[in-house]
């Protein structure tokens, strides 16, 4: 009888779509289950000192203030008025998916004040997005066919085996730099990660880079870049530049731009006409105003191809009515854009200084130079148990989230060939709490040394010298921090 029943029995229907299902989100990569231990367990200075601190997350915080104060001079922005007159009926109706104008003019000429004029932005060349996530799965989508394969210098944004690959069917071939030059990218590693590609049968559509660079926090030099439009332009594909951090940066050399280079080309060599139409920038204000939360990104080209069709894909994802009317009078404010540059810019370095200041002063880390960004590039294999491995690396990065309490990303998530690299956010928290998180490396890094001293020389070797510290090696941060006063929480936040 239950052989019967069982023979009788049909197969369940698959309720869900393949894309549905299938596990290519990248959601399992260490960069996101750090995120997700964070919010079970976030630092709070009153409410929860022994949480873990949020390292993981690029977020520009240090400028709100500036914002705050330019909404409270200017009412009529949130208010949703125009020379005080209400707005509030034309930007409830239906929006034209092509952007309003004002918020488009003012983008262009914000972005090119970033680049100091050296290069200037046509307003009907952008493309706007509900952030750089979807600027980039547009662009794939434009530009790659399913199957079809973009060459990504290492070490990347761990974002983008989502952004770029999960609903576009892309491919990407990574482009593999190394410590040994900075982890610049160079034509040899072009070079092999083109014929790497073509022995797995893929079409190369292109090169994506980030400038300035995620995780490395460092601005692409001339040089470099001027050889990338050279290989794009040899093999015939696209040059995509993430440019979502140009505002960032803050020591020489400065950034600049791919365009910067596409336009000093000028009519140098034949294909010079449709390299033009070939490269094309990704920008959002997420980082440079610190305004993640708004989605606002866009795609700049001059490929009227690309415009068209990105354009209409925006519909899926559109900025709002009120967002654009209030960035159109914030970014037209050209006195206010003008000072917030200069100082947020050098408020992000002040923070850099004092997070990279504060690793140079424990034993087994170092930074790798850095001049833009909202994270430092760090090498912790000198806190090894062993030599360096991607399995150390993980060990390594189960601890310093679980034991030390802090939420960094693991280069492996980004795609580092060489192990015992993470990326570390500094922005995205108060200069109180940053020195909490190196307080608690400090003692981390003193308990193994001190462990690797009782291990005998070659473990000695692997960790690196021992410093003498005055914290404690062993504590509960739950009971060692003093509690904080609410105004000293308010200033936290």
């Amino acid at each position: 009888m239950v052989s019967m029943m069982i023979a009788d029995e049909k197969p369940q229907p698959q309720l869900l779509s393949k894309k549905a299902a299938c596990n290519s989100h990248g959601q399992d990569s260490s960069y996101f289950l750090g995120w997700e231990e964070y919010e079970k367990n976030p630092y709070d200075p009153v409410a929860n000192p022994g949480g873990i601190i949020q390292m993981g997350l690029a977020e520009n915080q240090l400028s709100l203030d500036l914002l705050e104060a330019w909404l409270e001079a200017n009412p009529d922005a949130l208010g949703l008025r125009r020379e005080g007159t209400s707005v509030f009926r034309d930007l409830a109706l239906f929006q034209d998916y092509h952007g309003m104008p004002a918020f488009k003019n003012a983008l262009a000429r914000f972005m090119s004040e970033q680049r100091g004029y050296r290069v200037t932005f046509d307003p009907s060349n952008i493309v706007l997005t509900a952030g750089a996530t979807s600027a980039n799965e547009a662009l794939m989508f434009c530009l790659a066919d399913h199957g079809d394969a973009f060459l990504i210098p290492t070490p990347y944004y761990p974002g983008f085996d989502r952004d770029l690959k999960w609903r576009t069917g892309a491919e990407i071939v990574p482009v593999h730099c190394t410590s040994a030059n900075g982890f610049r990218v160079t034509r040899a590693a072009l070079d092999d990660a083109y014929r790497r590609a073509q022995k797995q049968r893929l079409r190369v559509k292109g090169v994506l880079i980030t400038n300035p660079s995620n995780p490395l926090g460092t601005t692409s030099p001339r040089a470099d870049l001027e050889m990338l439009v050279d290989f794009v332009a040899a093999k015939g594909i696209h040059l995509v530049s993430d440019e979502i951090y140009s505002g960032t940066a803050f020591a020489e050399p400065g950034f600049v731009s791919v365009l910067e280079v596409v336009a000093a080309r000028g009519n140098s060599d034949a294909d010079d006409g449709q390299l033009s139409e070939r490269v094309h920038v990704v920008y959002s204000l997420s980082k440079d105003l610190g305004l993640p939360g708004f989605r606002v990104g866009a795609i700049y080209s001059s490929n009227a191809g690309v415009v068209s069709a990105a354009t209409k894909m925006s519909s899926f994802g559109l900025v709002s009515s009120q967002t654009q009317h209030l960035l159109a009078s914030l970014l037209g404010d050209r006195d206010f854009t003008r000072r917030y540059i200069a100082e947020n810019t050098r408020r992000i370095k002040e923070r850099r200084d004092q997070l990279a200041e504060g690793l140079a002063a424990i034993g087994g880390i170092e930074c790798l130079e850095s001049n833009a960004g909202l994270f430092c590039w760090v090498n912790m294999r000198g806190l090894m148990r062993n030599a360096p491995s991607f399995e150390g690396e993980m060990e390594l990065w189960k601890k310093v989230v679980f034991e030390v309490g802090l939420n960094i990303s693991p280069g492996s998530s980004c795609h580092c060939r060489e192990p015992g690299w993470f990326r570390v956010c500094f922005a995205n928290m108060s200069a109180k709490t940053l020195d909490v998180a190196l307080q608690r490396l400090a003692a981390f890094a003193e308990a193994t040394a001190v462990e690797g001293r009782g291990r005998g020389p070659a473990a000695r070797r692997v960790l690196g010298p021992a410093r003498s510290m005055s914290l404690p090696i062993r504590f509960s941060w739950a009971n060692r921090l003093t509690p904080a006063s609410a105004a000293d929480r308010k200033a936290e936040r």
